[in-house]
């Protein structure tokens, strides 16, 4: 699916799921099936819904898919499971610690260059991990997922699902709307969301969480889809429903976190970004000129920001998001990810394979020993870096970055 197809799903189609971008998504045959057939199914009664609904699985087929619910079927190891589709890579110390398709979670010890398959309770896709400490680290995904690790992601515990987030949801919608119920100005809002809130509950654990970090082993955040955002202060013992946080009022998605010093942002949807320096109690919007889809954000602590999405798109502010500059990536691929290189130059990838390394002149690629549909980066503690995406991971060591860099 090229960029274009890609911008008219996630800002437009508001009606079906978005699991179409492999970048964050990545569902199968099956669960494109299924979003069909949900899109079907809402343009009204009658017709190829009806159809499906006269031939609809038995209660005995019922039962049984209810037995392989992935978000209680743990993953299964297999010897390939480095080749696995990966949507997203950190660091762990020194480890690096890498998830994708059907629950697989693995870590190398060894820069990227051999990997081990992690103990995973279920099998949704994973789309996003963090370790904010060596040993604690957490990992989020389909199905309202949240898993948690502490012995530097070897092994993995469910906290959270997308029930229990909806949940969380719907208590803070209600609560809100009592607050609110005297005040005509804000009340109609808080009605809205209590009916937002609702049909969240209604519609089961299958809206994703896209994003997560942390700042310690006991605060963190979730983002991810129709605007779902929510904080832990205990390490994950108990959340908190952010919605009433910042002003996303249709739900837009939100696809990346990223903390400078104190200060959190949150990019988004149709040009969405977020910034908070009250650790989360308050999100303020930052204005961007480009009006698409944001994958992801590198800040630094003085207040330089990298903003980049859909169709190569890439922003750049040097005041904190006063004020931006377009920053040409050479071609109009979406950019999906992105991480800081020891000396500070920020590296971003793209869904065409290519690398591109930031330099005084801009940003240039780099020679790429396997290049695939890229979905994320790390710098590894030798200096390499390290990507995943649709055929596992590949690496590039220093030395091949240096010749790489070099005329």
């Amino acid at each position: 699916m090229n960029a274009g197809a890609q911008e008219l799903t996630m800002a437009d189609t508001k009606g079906l799921p978005v699991a179409w971008t492999l970048t964050r998504w990545a569902v199968g045959a099956a669960a494109l099936a299924a979003a069909v057939q949900a899109g079907l199914c809402a343009l009204g009664p009658g017709g190829l819904c009806s159809a499906w609904a006269e031939t609809a699985p038995s209660t005995q087929a019922r039962a049984t898919s209810a037995a392989t619910d992935p978000l209680r079927t743990p993953a299964v190891h297999s010897p390939r499971a480095a080749q696995s589709v990966l949507l997203a890579i950190t660091r762990a110390g020194s480890r690096l610690v890498a998830v994708g398709e059907r629950g697989v979670i693995l870590t190398s010890e060894d820069h990227g260059r051999q990997w081990q398959q992690a103990s995973v309770p279920v099998s949704v896709t994973l789309t996003a991990v963090h370790f904010p400490t060596p040993q604690q680290g957490w990992a989020v995904g389909h199905g309202g997922i949240i898993l948690h690790s502490e012995d530097g992601g070897r092994q993995w515990r469910k906290q959270l699902d997308g029930v229990a987030a909806a949940q969380l949801e719907l208590d803070a919608a209600r609560i809100a709307a009592a607050q609110t119920a005297s005040d005509e100005a804000t009340s109609d809002a808080a009605k809205r969301r209590l009916r937002d809130a609702q049909r969240l509950l209604d519609d089961g654990a299958d809206k994703p969480w896209l994003d997560v970090r942390f700042t310690s082993a006991t605060e963190g955040i979730v983002v991810g889809a129709y605007g779902g955002i929510l904080r832990t202060q205990d390490g994950g013992r108990s959340w908190q429903s952010l919605r009433g946080h910042m002003a996303n009022p249709k739900g837009r998605h939100l696809y990346s976190l990223q903390q400078a010093g104190d200060t959190l942002y949150v990019v988004g949807e149709q040009g969405q970004l977020f910034r908070s320096r009250d650790h989360a109690a308050h999100f303020d919007t930052l204005a961007t000129p480009y009006a698409g889809t944001y994958f992801g954000l590198q800040a630094s602590p003085a207040g330089e920001l990298l903003a980049y999405g859909l169709r190569g798109n890439a922003l750049r502010s040097k005041d904190d998001g006063q004020t931006w500059q377009k920053v040409d990536t050479g071609q109009p691929i979406t950019l999906t990810a992105g991480a800081r290189r020891p000396d500070g130059s920020v590296v971003l990838v793209d869904e065409s394979g290519r690398v591109l390394q930031q330099s005084a002149s801009g940003f240039k690629p780099l020679r790429v020993p396997q290049a695939f549909s890229f979905t994320g980066v790390v710098t590894a503690a030798d200096g390499s870096l390290v990507l995943t995406g649709v055929r596992g991971s590949t690496r590039i060591a220093p030395e091949q970055l240096l010749a790489s860099a070099q005329p």
